[in-house]
């Protein structure tokens, strides 16, 4: 692969894997649909694109170093104590209930997934329906808001309903993660279906997002643990992979901090009709 190429692709999963919109889609259809000499069944692809989101990890475990801080030290206490006392270790346990399914389908499933990876057509089929899921997660919230609005009694408790991730139920916890094995599915966004799952769980828009950020770290690092090490071999050009992570790092700390601010008052819906778009045309386009 060439640099020009490499820093291109890094461009592109930065820029997209925290949106809502599929990094993995992205990588799939558009070398297709811009005819670029870029082979996803290459074996070298799946590694590239894990070492890529080792970039994006880097860049949340920055954003959110300080609570990551708190995680850790929460899972060691509750570890050792054997129960959870405080909202740090809750979290904590949230996050790892909310790995535990993509990590048991990841595993049993990793072959016949990687065979889509060269399907520009499913991953625009994928898109689709990245599309409708994050939509219909933006109508049912807002069918629930205008309740709360007709129902002028109960409307401030309702609104507070709107709650943090450290009031999330462990059985919503583990809804989120299984929400997260459709990302497995090039199209289908890690942080749309997550957020999305936030929200039917009752997170406000800001906290999905957190919540879906929080969650992905653990995943990537996972993945880069069993893809990564195949990269160390003759004929890849490891100098020009490493400068393209740390691009897609950078990139994806800006995304990152760009979503916090957005998530304050923005919805889903702008990246439902985009992922809709760009399904569309590439289903029309690609061969």
């Amino acid at each position: 692969m060439s640099p020009w190429l490499a820093g291109f692709i890094a461009l592109l999963q930065g820029s997209t894997e925290l949106f809502p919109v599929s990094s993995l889609g992205h990588a799939v259809v558009v070398p297709s649909l811009l005819h670029l000499d870029f082979r996803p069944t290459a074996e070298s692809f799946v590694p590239f694109l894990v070492l890529l989101h080792l970039g994006t990890a880097a860049a949340l475990l920055l954003l959110y170093r300080e609570q990551w801080v708190r995680i850790v030290g929460g899972f060691l206490r509750a570890s050792v104590r054997g129960r959870v006392e405080d909202a740090d270790e809750r979290l904590a346990l949230l996050i790892v209930v909310g790995t535990i399914p993509t990590g048991i389908v990841g595993f049993f499933l990793e072959s016949p997934l990687k065979s889509l990876f060269a399907n520009p057509r499913a991953a625009g089929a994928f898109l689709v329906v990245n599309a409708c899921i994050l939509l219909g997660a933006e109508l049912l919230r807002r069918r629930d808001e205008r309740r709360a609005r007709l129902d002028v009694d109960s409307g401030e408790a309702r609104e507070a309903a709107y709650g943090s991730v450290e009031n999330l139920d462990v059985r919503s916890a583990l809804m989120v993660g299984a929400c997260q094995c459709l990302a497995l599915l090039p199209g289908v966004s890690r942080a749309g279906v997550t957020m999305a799952g936030g929200l039917v769980a009752g997170l406000r828009h800001q906290e999905a997002a957190r919540f879906s950020f929080l969650l992905a770290t653990p995943i990537i690092l996972a993945a880069g643990v069993l893809e990564v090490p195949q990269l160390f071999q003759s004929g890849v050009p490891l100098g020009t992979y490493l400068a393209a992570t740390v691009l897609s790092g950078v990139v994806a700390y800006l995304s990152a901090r760009f979503l916090i601010r957005y998530f304050r008052s923005g919805r889903l819906d702008p990246f439902a009709a985009y992922c809709a778009a760009l399904g569309i045309v590439t289903l029309a386009l690609a061969r």
